[in-house]
């Protein structure tokens, strides 16, 4: 071998020999400590260059002993604008560098970590007026927040860093400052110093009044509230069809109705394949937000199945049918627990899997079903949203567009339903969406409440077996003997402990399970559930519920949650399941922590209803009382669930075969199935058809025996 050969051979080794030990350098950073995260989310985040840390008080005690600011990244899984960023900064060498020697880096999973997310979110609003994800955060080392912003390019992230740093190296006193100030103003606004309390009773007008400061805010053309983007917002219109119910205002019913359709028809509902998405980028719900997270899909599904009850509408009933097997096809992990979400991107595009180009819809249908599809779906040539792309919406239902078009009815059904089954084929070969596999307590407590609302709605037993089913995986794989809670299933890696969210949903859930099923055995966890919680999460002082239990000692703030937006308020929750387990059980503590609860709130929720919806609920069943249902005997089961085929939300109920609870002795007779409506312990006679009892809880209870008996 001559001398230049072997020079050659040494020259590839040696490149070779570097190449590769740099490979496997880069590879030692860039695999980070993420890998071993129990979040879907943040193990995207294992193959960034960026020495990320979860949340941890070890993390915060580093970063005091190397005098360095943390930043706190906060994003999830379905977000789009989180995947750009780390795409254009987070993956990018010179963007780590920067981040790994001047700051600690934090990545939170916000579903998996709402405590932190709600704090460093009010941070962001205080400081800007506005929040939102990715949400990126500057503290200092024991966590203070002094600098908060969303989403931020690549170069306007390096100047932030780089000014930050420089700052904080040479003089950190104005950022001290700051961080000192804002981090009062976020406890302050924890204390509810300001909150007075309500010391008469509550009256009917109390609650009437609300409507006043709630309908400021409406969108009466399109429903909805007034704004540039619409979200669905199921709490409040949830608990607009309960004020219809109680008080009989019409406006109530006409904007739950108009937001309903608007819903029905927009793009916001994927109108191939079921499901709604977060929220939509217009005022028409036209064009969404792709993402489809599990809580929306939860609460709209219970709050389409109530509005059933009302109007019968066979629109409704399939939009739930529909949406309850998109989740059982895509969301379910097949032994009763839900994944949390599906991504907005596929491919790296936002909505590439459900838009349509005209081109495409003509690929896969024949010239009549493209003329009639196009027509009623608004499909058009130039795109109905941007590069000649289309989002599926309709501007009525198939009956009116037949009607208006003097077609027959049921031959364009039976066009439509061709149309879309092809289309919807052709969809699902495309690449999907990844799905986020996280399994959340509070999120799988609000899907089982879904399958006992569609139950009651339409009959479907299949519907009553999927909610026990969750409510065993539940109990099975989230609570332990002392009624510890988890937040999620995460495998073998460190669980999170549950928050207020995760015990309340969860025991209104099983309270919702007893009423339904008369298995008292949902109902005795229920209470422990909230007994659980009086004892670790209660703050004495004001009388609400802590979002973490009092245990908890690395956040700033140990925030009490009380207003409702797209999910109802933790406290909300936890005050009506103490007043509906206190009427149940006769339980007088818990009746008395709920009031005292409502009556410290009661002043927010006549200012801002909008804000505080959930509560108004409550509001109601105190200005205008509560009805007990009890029916007891061989029958029980099927007479509750022929009642609660109606709309009731003023009604709690209880029975089976034994006199198993206060409200329910000296109630059995044999061989009868009798209906007590009781208020106040007291109760009307007793009926045998559901027709009388319905009679008696409608007020108009003259064709019947009169007269009250005490229980």
């Amino acid at each position: 071998m001559n001398t230049v050969c072997r020079s050659v051979i040494i020259f590839f080794v040696l490149t070779c020999f570097f190449s590769c030990k740099k490979q496997k350098s880069e590879k030692e950073i860039t695999n980070n400590r993420l890998s071993k995260s129990a979040s879907p989310y943040l193990k995207e985040h294992a193959d960034n260059p960026v020495d990320w840390y979860e949340w941890s008080p070890k993390v915060l005690e580093k970063a005091e002993k190397e005098d360095k600011p943390i930043i706190i990244s906060i994003g999830y899984s379905a977000c789009h604008w989180c995947h750009v960023m780390e795409e254009e900064s987070f993956m990018d060498s010179t963007v780590a560098a920067i981040m790994n020697k001047n700051f600690i880096s934090i990545k939170i999973d916000r579903e998996q970590r709402p405590d932190i997310d709600k704090i460093y979110m009010q941070a962001a609003e205080i400081l800007n007026g506005s929040g939102g994800w990715p949400l990126n955060v500057f503290t200092l080392p024991n966590g203070k927040p002094f600098y908060a912003g969303t989403y931020f390019s690549k170069d306007e992230w390096e100047e932030v860093l780089n000014q930050i740093a420089k700052t904080y190296r040479k003089d950190k006193s104005d950022l001290v400052s700051t961080a000192n100030a804002l981090t009062k103003g976020i406890r302050k606004a924890n204390q509810l110093d300001s909150v007075g309390l309500k010391k008469s009773p509550f009256s009917e007008e109390d609650y009437i009044s609300l409507i006043d400061n709630w309908k400021k805010n409406w969108d009466l053309k399109k429903g909805g509230y007034i704004g540039n983007e619409k979200f669905p917002l199921p709490v409040s219109w949830n608990a607009l069809l309960e004020y219809y119910y109680i008080t009989g205002n019409p406006e109530a019913l006409s904007m739950v109705e108009s937001t309903l359709t608007e819903m029905a028809n927009g793009g916001i509902y994927d109108q191939l394949g079921g499901g709604f998405s977060r929220y939509t980028v217009d005022s028409r719900w036209r064009i969404p937000h792709f993402e489809k997270m599990l809580y929306d899909n939860a609460l709209l599904i219970s709050l389409y199945s109530n509005y059933f009850k009302f109007s019968e509408n066979p629109e409704y009933k399939e939009i739930v049918a529909q949406s309850l097997d998109f989740i059982e096809e895509e969301l379910s992990n097949g032994n009763g627990g839900y994944y949390s979400s599906i991504n907005a991107d596929s491919e790296g595009e936002e909505g590439k899997y459900y838009a349509w180009t005209l081109a495409e819809i003509r690929q896969v249908l024949s010239k009549e079903e493209v003329q009639i599809f196009s027509d009623f779906y608004n499909v058009e040539g130039y795109g109905n949203w941007e590069e000649g792309k289309n989002v599926l919406y309709r501007n009525q239902s198939l009956k009116d567009f037949a009607e208006a078009n003097g077609l027959a009815y049921s031959e364009i059904q039976e066009i439509m339903e061709r149309a879309e089954m092809k289309l919807l084929q052709a969809r699902n070969k495309r690449k999907k969406p990844t799905i986020d596999h996280k399994i959340l307590t509070s999120w799988n407590a609000l899907m089982m409440q879904a399958y006992l609302d569609a139950y009651t709605a339409f009959g479907n037993p299949d519907y009553l077996q999927k909610a026990i089913a969750t409510g065993e995986f539940l109990k099975d794989k989230m609570l332990d003997s002392s009624f510890h809670l988890k937040r999620s299933v995460d495998g073998e890696a460190e669980h999170i402990s549950g928050f207020a969210e995760d015990y309340a949903y969860l025991a209104q859930a099983y309270l919702g399970l007893y009423q339904v099923s008369f298995d008292k055995s949902w109902l005795i966890l229920s209470q422990q559930l909230m007994d659980y919680m009086v004892e670790n999460f209660r703050d004495k002082e004001t009388g609400m519920f802590y979002f973490n239990s009092r245990e908890q000692k690395d956040l700033i703030v140990n925030r009490i949650e009380v207003t409702d937006n797209v999910l109802p308020s933790s406290n909300s929750v936890i005050a009506k399941n103490l007043f509906i387990i206190g009427t149940l059980t006769e339980n007088k503590n818990f009746l008395e922590v709920s009031e005292k609860m409502l009556q410290k709130i009661w002043p927010q929720i006549a200012k801002a209803p909008s804000s505080y919806a959930n509560w108004t609920g409550l509001v109601g069943l105190k200005s205008f009382g509560i009805y007990e249902v009890a029916i007891v005997g061989r029958d029980a089961q099927k007479k509750n669930i022929e009642m609660q085929a109606q709309y009731l939300p003023t009604a709690v109920f209880m029975g089976g075969d034994s006199e198993n609870l206060p409200l329910l002795e000296a109630k059995l007779v044999r061989g009868k199935t009798y209906i007590y409506v009781c208020q106040n312990k007291s109760c009307k006679y007793p009926v045998l058809e559901v027709r009388e009892a319905l009679h008696l809880l409608n007020g108009t209870e003259a064709e019947l025996p009169n007269g009250f008996f005490d229980i």
